[in-house]
């Protein structure tokens, strides 16, 4: 044995284990930005080359923090993402086997679901949701999924059950989902502020609350974020702020002020109006003296969406997806690999940059790591502490393998430099199209190696059959234990088959952006 090497790796372990312990001693606040629809190359720092949008606050914000070149969300569209993020289990072991929910859907965070808003509230945490929520709620009056809220009378007079206040937050102000799916009002913690009497159209038309505006939302939020931070550091309780905002998704709505700013159309303004959202939360955290103990984390739910006229865009030299391929709704990586920083002075090294694969369900481990907590079994099943990589100790991947999602149930598995996709097509918007005429001949699956074709083009299963075996294994064991990480078995709420018939995905221009 070599006792020199032996002691060195002895005194790394012993000094990672006081750094990690130490961080969670400091139980620092922490805000959790995440833009709708933003891609990865929307952000100018991660894209200068082709990227043509300005991102100044967030540039700055890479500056002094960590960046994740290799982040992904757990699905190329919104509602199970947001799963993801708050239950750190994949949205696919619930009913929700592709797609999206609507504005009156059911709850899909089951009552006894432990979420990082009740892990964080035990730990003395006050926790608030502002934005959208897109997770389902029991409104008075029933429920449908119908996209345009028809078939249900809603009593807008009676409290609304199992949303963000029973989903582990203290307080919630924001809109049920996206800006085109109604209802359009806005609602505080368990009420709506007024009744939805009249229609609006905001893509789709449905039920609205007279002085409801889409134009006026991120200006709300934004309003809204900072006036909570000046709130919570009146006190010395650490808070948890989520704020998942609106834009750029559509309706791209820029507000007066930020129209024409960027020359590129009303979808770079819309991201220009993003950004300075996200600059004026950070301006709120210096105003108040909390940013030095403050972990704030800015990412996106998926990929950029074709909605925002990327055609257009990429003629003008502008690309939302960087060098990768696919935008929202797609299994390529355009659909789901996000951008995604964190700042935390004097814990997070400034200017630092991780190639780490990690996937937004990470953030419930993460905070248990940081408190010191250890989660239960049936918590966290597909989540994994990034808080080695964020202090700069991970000295070997933290995940063994990320699962992608496509916004029509087709499965991908990310290990690695290899990347096998169950599907011939590409699941979701894109070409080739599922259903379409594209994909008659194609191979049934497509195996990529990450590392010399990042964009996804040359299909290499004939000459892996092995990898593809193993990572069709891998995957068939995570749903046959009803999780990815260390741990007792658990149950999905419903079967689940990663193996299937490759059918369309939601048509119609409206539904293209859910």
């Amino acid at each position: 044995m070599n006792y020199s090497h032996f002691r060195l790796s002895l005194l790394v372990s012993v000094v990672t284990i006081a750094t990690l312990a130490t961080a969670a001693a400091e139980r620092p606040n922490i805000v959790y930005i995440l833009a709708d629809d933003l891609g990865y190359g929307d952000v100018h720092c991660l894209n200068p080359q082709r990227g043509k949008i300005a991102t100044p606050n967030i540039d700055r914000l890479a500056t002094q923090g960590m960046v994740f070149t290799d982040a992904h969300s757990s699905s190329a569209v919104c509602t199970p993402t947001r799963y993801g993020i708050l239950t750190g289990r994949y949205a696919w072991r619930t009913r929700l086997q592709g797609g999206v929910l609507f504005g009156l859907s059911k709850p899909l965070i089951a009552p006894d679901r432990f979420t990082v808003g009740k892990l964080l509230q035990q730990h003395g945490y006050h926790t608030a949701c502002l934005g959208k929520w897109h997770l389902g709620m029991d409104w008075p009056g029933g429920a449908t999924d119908n996209p345009g809220a028809n078939g249900v009378t809603v009593d807008y007079s009676q409290p609304i059950r199992n949303g963000p206040t029973a989903c582990g937050f203290d307080s919630f102000f924001g809109i049920t989902g996206s800006l085109d799916i109604p209802p359009f009002i806005w609602i505080e913690n368990d009420h709506t502020l007024g009744a939805a009497t009249v229609r609006k159209k905001f893509e789709r038309e449905g039920p609205a609350s007279p002085d409801f505006e889409a134009v006026d939302v991120l200006p709300a939020l934004t309003r809204k974020a900072c006036e909570y931070i000046g709130q919570r550091a009146a006190e010395k309780k650490p808070f948890f702020l989520y704020l998942p905002l609106n834009s750029p998704h559509a309706p791209i709505v820029p507000t007066k002020e930020w129209q024409g700013k960027g020359g590129l159309g009303d979808y770079g303004d819309f991201v220009m109006e993003t950004d300075w959202a996200v600059g004026e939360v950070l301006a709120a955290l210096g105003k108040h003296g909390l940013a030095d103990n403050t972990l704030v984390i800015f990412t996106s739910d998926n990929g950029c969406s074709p909605v925002a006229g990327i055609p257009k865009l990429e003629a003008q030299g502008h690309y939302p997806s960087a060098q990768f391929r696919g935008y929202k709704a797609d299994i390529f990586d355009g659909g789901h690999r996000i951008p995604f920083i964190a700042r935390w002075p004097g814990r997070i090294q400034a200017g630092t940059q991780s190639d780490q694969l990690i996937c937004l369900n990470d953030l419930m481990a993460t905070c248990a790591e940081l408190l010191g907590a250890k989660l239960p079994d049936n918590a966290g099943e597909d989540s994994v502490s990034i808080l080695p990589a964020l202090l700069g100790m991970a000295d070997k991947p933290l995940r063994e393998a990320v699962v992608h999602h496509s916004i029509n149930g087709s499965f991908a598995i990310r290990q690695g430099r290899w990347k096998l996709e169950l599907c011939p097509d590409s699941g979701g918007w894109g070409v080739p199209r599922p259903g379409s005429k594209d994909v008659q001949g194609l191979p049934p699956i497509q195996l990529y190696d990450m590392t010399q074709d990042v964009g996804e083009r040359g299909n290499v299963y004939k000459e892996h059959p092995e990898v593809v075996a193993r990572l069709t294994e891998l995957l068939e064991k995570y749903v046959a234990d009803g999780r990815s990480t260390p741990g007792a078995p658990q149950q999905n709420d419903v079967p689940v088959n990663v193996h299937k018939t490759s059918g369309p995905a939601k048509k119609g221009k409206q539904l293209e952006h859910d």
